[in-house]
């Protein structure tokens, strides 16, 4: 049953007299302290952030001096006392609350200042479970909720970055009831995300992939101009995963990275990362979040040479991701086409000079490739409901690969297959990728027919060719990839137009027997992967 509401109005301005301070990050808290009191605020504080305040040589009361208790359990019970969230809690007006108030002695609390134990950061660096435990914040969460719930009293502020706007607001010694409102609103949403954190944490560790209710949580790391198109809204938010990529990544010089840059980046990174920079340098080019060429080579330079010959229309206004750090011959090449984004593990200061002749060119240093095979969770919105799915971090490299035809793939065609299936992973379904000799030599994505796909690409391949001034598209003994199974012998026998001499896909269509008979009709190697890639 719901609880009823007293009806009293909260007032505009609250003047602040008391003020408590609790916080784990001390960023800014010594110079809000001084400032507090310079206006008259009685300061009341709990453990470290006491002895900081006092080290400091501000007069400050302890939270005991308040609850008439000592700080028990190494520090888990100290504030979690009726004097603590009666003076939160109480409504001022109230002559119920305001006759309990004077009974049992409670100071009322018009200013709360906390922020809590680093459990996030704890997680993200791999506390064992004990230390992970131990840094789940009780009382703080306790305080915010009951300041943020009695806004109409309590000012409650969370987050460091807001100690200005605070001081602004008390200017004149109080705050105003919208600002009270504002900060109650976030605090709120910092609760919520860092219960979120915890639950997820207890999943991933207990190994329960599916839990009753999924919550995500995550930071505003920027407000965006707008969204996929400029009459929607947006926002970058970050979960705080430590994975290499553009939520972690450093902008060097650039703009601003707008919602489709950080979208089209990610792919481009998550990408490139299939293939280790210890083996060959790799390039990928990314357009709408679809690859238009990817490539490996013995120099870096010639890795974007080659995924550029792919499709170079497309790449216009593209991102480009690399595996190694970006050095100078391949920034040379790189800024002579319209580029909008490039992201590298690192960028040599040879090259982050000649990327400075394109200011508007965003670049980005990740610090580290992110790992193919590692776990994770990735989301998406439907209508009244969201999708969560483990990622897809299944590797082509961990297969058992089953040869299905009479003709077995030679060497090159097996390391082509492989290449190609890599990236077909990561090309919007239905996918139908053509490589050869490190190098993607046309690819078809995200059409209703995978016989469209396989043609899409052939296309492609011989525009390319033209552009290039070619005898032959690549796709001639080429490796072609399928990301799902091939339903019908009419998409290999596309491929086999175009020039493919081996395939790699799935299997598992009910017309397995069907398409392994043309292969074999064409004298084609198949091989079997087991396992698909549909990304939709």
């Amino acid at each position: 049953m719901a609880v009823a509401s007293k009806k009293i109005p909260a007032p505009d301005e609250v003047r602040v007299k008391t003020a408590l301070l609790s916080v784990s990050d001390k960023t800014g808290i010594i110079e809000l302290a001084r400032a507090l009191h310079g206006k008259g605020v009685r300061l009341v504080s709990t453990g470290g952030t006491h002895k900081a305040i006092s080290a400091a040589g501000l007069p400050v009361s302890d939270v005991s001096e308040l609850t008439g208790f000592p700080e028990i359990m190494d520090g888990r019970v100290k504030t979690l006392h009726p004097n603590v969230h009666g003076g939160l809690l109480a409504i001022r007006d109230d002559q119920e609350h305001a006759a309990a108030m004077s009974a049992h002695g409670i100071v009322a609390i018009d200013l709360a200042v906390i922020n809590l134990y680093p459990f996030e950061e704890v997680r993200a660096e791999g506390g064992d479970y004990p230390t992970t435990v131990e840094n789940i914040d009780i009382g703080g969460p306790a305080m915010i909720r009951a300041s943020a719930k009695n806004h109409a009293y309590v000012t409650i502020v969370t987050d460091p970055a807001d100690y200005p706007l605070l001081l602004e607001e008390i200017a004149d010694g109080a705050t105003r009831y919208a600002f009270r409102q504002k900060m109650a609103a976030k605090a709120y949403a910092r609760t919520a995300a860092y219960d979120a954190a915890i639950s997820n944490w207890f999943a991933e560790v207990l190994d329960v992939p599916m839990p009753r209710h999924r919550v995500i949580g995550g930071v505003l790391r920027e407000e965006m101009r707008y969204g996929e198109n400029p009459h929607q809204k947006a926002g970058f938010y970050i979960t705080g995963e430590k994975r290499p990529g553009v939520a972690t990544a450093t902008l060097l010089q650039g703009k601003q990275l707008s919602y489709n840059n950080i979208n089209d980046t990610d792919a481009a990174y998550e990408l490139v990362a299939e293939f280790l920079p210890e083996k060959a340098p790799a390039c990928a080019i990314i357009k709408h979040a679809n690859p238009c060429g990817v490539a490996a080579a013995a120099t870096l330079a010639e890795a974007y040479r080659r995924a550029l010959a792919c499709d170079s229309t497309s790449a216009f206004g593209g991102i480009i991701a690399l595996n190694q750090e970006l050095d100078a011959e391949t920034a040379e090449e790189i800024v002579k086409l319209f580029t909008e984004v490039i992201i590298a593990p690192s960028v040599s200061d040879e090259a982050r000079a000649i990327v400075a002749r394109k200011p508007n060119l965003r670049l980005l240093a990740a610090g580290g490739l992110p790992d193919p095979r590692a776990p994770g969770l990735s989301a998406k919105t439907v209508a009244g409901g969201m999708l969560v799915q483990t990622r897809d971090h299944g590797m082509v490299e961990d297969l058992e690969l089953k040869v299905v035809t009479k003709r077995a793939p030679t060497a090159q065609e097996l390391e082509d297959m492989k290449f190609a299936f890599k990236v077909a992973k990561h090309v919007k379904s239905n996918a139908v990728v053509y490589a050869k000799d490190g190098q993607t030599a046309g690819i078809g994505a995200g059409q209703m027919s995978r016989v469209d796909s396989a043609r899409i690409a052939a296309i492609k391949a011989e525009e390319a060719a033209k552009a290039l001034g070619l005898a032959e598209p690549l796709t001639r003994g080429s490796a072609v990839a399928s990301e799902a199974f091939l339903p019908f012998a009419d998409g290999l026998l596309s491929a086999i137009a175009a020039g493919a001499t081996a395939v790699i896909q799935p299997g598992g269509s009910m017309r397995d027997d069907e398409v392994i008979a043309a292969a074999n009709e064409h004298n084609v190697a198949m091989v079997f992967t087991g396992m698909r890639h549909f990304r939709h």
